[in-house]
């Protein structure tokens, strides 16, 4: 997996960026905002006591929180979600920056670190985990992160330095500093829904009857989530067959990842290498990685020892059938 190169395999990494860019630009966002926030209090040394302690326990407190997590369950990360759920509140941060004294500036510096450093954290557990189920190279998945994020961090530090002192129309350099990272918060909100394409993806499934109905059923399934997973307050997942809930409960039993199970499923329904890694947009290699780890675990070592350990688990344990 290491030495996996790019050009070998440009459709996986045409998808992997496709799945995943829309992350690395809300993690920009909060690097954008935090860069302008530190460029703002740079001239105070108070500041940058305040943002080291700020930001390591912040850190220290999501290692611990995802530590703990884990033990509990295997966990998927969504930078997305994550950013859509902090977004009220810095938002609500730099539109109370223009009325608020100066020591709010320090705070907000200090604070927006904090979660800046959190969202590293949790970017770089996504980047891990993509290169785990994806099979590609870790250097290329983090790069592509780093060179948004650190760029857009220092994008908003210079521009928070060249716009303290200028004032244009008459709008204070806080003002429009605060308009400035408002807009682009927002922006990446908008693209982190789905933008437009999930605005027209939507007008396209709603389109009334007499128009094709060959392209509103590829919509239809296009929105139509894969594996769909139980959540508290919600109803339970409908598993398609016998198999599906044998590999649940096999999943269950051994804590395998969501791509394990995956790939785990696939082979016990009679699929070849090739095929499972042409159905996943990945590699051979990776399918045959990730059949090496499945097997470690399950401690078996042929597929007919897969085909009876998952025929052995009883589907009735999960209920009537789906």
């Amino acid at each position: 997996m290491f030495e996996d190169v790019p050009r070998e395999h440009p459709q996986v990494y045409r998808r992997v960026i496709g799945d995943y860019w829309r992350s690395a630009l809300c993690v920009g966002a909060l690097g954008f905002c935090t860069g302008i926030m530190r460029s703002l209090a740079v001239g105070n040394p108070s500041v940058g006591s305040l943002v080291n302690v700020l930001s390591m326990a912040a850190t220290l407190v999501a290692a611990l929180a995802l530590l703990i997590a884990w033990r509990h369950q295997d966990l998927h990360m969504d930078v997305v979600g994550a950013y859509q759920a902090f977004f009220p509140f810095v938002i609500t941060s730099f539109l109370l920056l223009p009325f608020l004294a100066p020591e709010y500036e320090r705070w907000l510096a200090a604070v927006l670190y904090a979660v800046y450093s959190v969202f590293t954290v949790l970017m770089m557990i996504q980047c891990a985990q993509a290169s785990r189920n994806r099979g590609i190279n870790p250097v290329f998945i983090y790069g592509f992160f780093g060179c948004i994020v650190y760029m857009l961090h220092d994008v908003g530090f210079l521009g928070g330095t060249f716009a303290e002192g200028i004032r244009y129309a008459g709008i204070a350099p806080l003002a429009g500093i605060a308009l400035a990272a408002v807009y682009l918060l927002g922006l990446m909100y908008f693209v982190g829904q789905g933008g437009f394409r999930r605005l027209f993806s939507r007008r396209a499934v709603e389109e009334p009857a007499g128009c094709s109905a060959r392209s509103t059923d590829i919509e239809l399934v296009a929105l139509q989530p894969r594996a769909p997973k139980a959540r508290p307050g919600q109803a339970p997942p409908v598993y398609q067959d016998r198999m599906s809930k044998q590999a649940a409960l096999v999943q269950r039993h051994y804590r395998l990842s969501a791509r394990e199970t995956e790939v785990m499923e696939l082979i016990a329904r009679g699929n070849t290498v090739a095929r499972i890694a042409e159905d996943l947009v990945v590699s051979e290699n990776t399918i045959r990685t990730h059949c090496r780890r499945l097997y470690a675990k399950l401690g078996i070592h042929k597929k007919q020892e897969l085909l009876d350990l998952v025929g052995s688990f009883d589907p009735a344990e999960l209920g009537e059938e789906g």
